[in-house]
């Protein structure tokens, strides 16, 4: 089989990679010429652990290309993924003018039967628009070919997508005849031969099943910060809390950890989407508005933790920040709660110097030279009146509290991650505030 992804972001260029790993032909377009030419030369758009390597080795293998050119390479195609961006409007929605330009591009160009999947997270009723958008082009060419219209959503974690991909939960296909059916079943047969779930459904189904899990899952994730916020008031730790309720199979322990709110591409996107979906719908998703609301308070959290610690003034102060990625394992800077915390410091008239592993050249490009970027952990340290830590990398787990205590002017950590022993802090004479526990007591 032979496929193409149009659009090389983090969901197309995976998704592509994975394909090729299998023992598909795979090619990759994008109109970014430079990001194709860099993508030949091994030189990766985003972060993601192992993807490098798995693309380096596919490309050299001949099973993965990069192209600008999708014409050339479409009428050999049994597939075509559209992996295009879907930002998200002022109000919420989003905006599907690159995935209609590629139908459009698909229906100039096709040449025998094709199944068009959209593979980019896409409201409920896109792949109808998709099919019209084809049809519409093979009109003016006053041609017909048949053409199936499929929707694939991904459900793939940044930090671990290799895995998520290649040894997947489920897989979801939304579908409309028997013949698409058979080509996405043959397409995922490799990943199938260990047991891994393919589960067929119309294509609206499919479509809402990206947006109900991942609005599910923030779900699980502003609850949590909700109850940490009590927790805190009450005098109870949230920590038990969670291994409370986690040991209930019905609840289960992940995405049940408190923290300064969700980020990313993901959730945030997802959640505005769907809410705005069922208000164009008549529709008002209570939880779901809820869910946003707290989350988006839950980012100025750690921000009043510092504001009440220092008692309202913070011009002149230097804080050393942990973390800017959204979370571990990925440089992708989008709606991170550092973002917010930056601004509201630097508002204050305080001074931030960051560090993480991975994210600082994205962090440029939101904060420009507004912070000082530093070289390892503990440079950020060097005369700060507090550390935050923001982003929980493997790295910032056991540092030396010693030596920090040392380079610190002040011994004051606000763990936006709750990383830390509360009791081995107070052994170590620090000022420690996490979230979900009253520290003050």
């Amino acid at each position: 089989m032979k496929i193409v992804v149009i659009g090389t972001g983090y969901v197309g260029l995976v998704t592509g990679t994975c394909f090729a790993e299998v023992g598909i032909d795979v090619v990759c377009i994008d109109v970014d010429a430079k990001k194709i030419e860099n993508l030949k030369k091994g030189i990766m758009p985003i972060y993601e652990p192992g993807l490098e390597e798995m693309v380096i080795r596919n490309f050299e293998k001949g099973r993965l290309q990069f192209s600008t050119n999708l014409g050339e390479n479409l009428p050999e195609a049994d597939v075509a993924f559209i992996a295009v961006g879907t930002p998200p409007g002022e109000d919420g929605s989003a905006d599907l003018k690159y995935v209609i330009g590629v139908a459009k591009e698909i229906g100039i160009h096709i040449t025998d039967h094709i199944v068009v999947v959209t593979k980019s997270t896409v409201p409920v009723g896109t792949a109808q628009k998709v099919r019209v958008a084809v049809q519409g082009e093979l009109a003016k060419r006053n041609v017909e070919i048949a053409f199936d219209v499929a929707s694939n959503p991904e459900f793939l974690k940044e930090g671990a997508a290799i895995d998520d991909f290649l040894k997947p939960d489920r897989i979801v296909v939304g579908i409309e005849t028997k013949a698409a059916e058979d080509i996405m079943r043959k397409l995922y047969k490799p990943f199938l031969l260990n047991g891994h779930p393919i589960i067929f459904m119309d294509v609206p189904s499919a479509e809402m099943t990206k947006y109900a899990a991942n609005s599910m899952l923030a779900t699980k994730i502003s609850f949590m910060n909700d109850i940490a916020n009590l927790c805190e008031i009450m005098g109870a730790d949230v920590n038990m809390v969670r291994k409370g309720i986690g040991s209930d199979p019905r609840i289960g322990n992940r995405f049940i950890y408190p923290g300064i709110g969700y980020g990313g591409s993901c959730f945030p996107k997802d959640v505005k989407a769907l809410i705005r979906t069922a208000s164009e719908n008549g529709h008002n998703m209570r939880i779901l508005q809820a869910v946003e609301d707290v989350n988006e308070d839950q980012k100025g959290v750690l921000f009043g933790k510092i504001s009440m610690h220092f008692k309202g003034d913070l011009k002149g102060k230097s804080f050393a920040m942990w973390g800017l990625s959204f979370k571990p394992k990925t440089d992708d800077m989008r709606e991170a709660p550092s973002l917010v915390i930056i601004e509201k410091l630097l508002r204050a008239g305080a001074n931030v110097k960051a560090y993480d592993p991975v994210a600082m050249h994205e962090a440029k490009k939101d904060l420009g030279e507004t912070i000082e970027y530093c070289k390892d952990p503990n440079d950020a340290l060097i005369d700060a009146d507090a550390l935050l830590i923001v982003t929980e990398w493997p790295e910032f787990r056991t540092p030396n509290f010693k030596v920090m205590g040392k380079l610190m002017k002040q011994k004051v950590i606000f763990d936006g991650r709750n990383i830390y022993d509360l009791e081995e802090m107070k052994e170590q004479g620090f000022d420690y505030y996490c979230i979900g526990i009253n520290t003050s007591k």
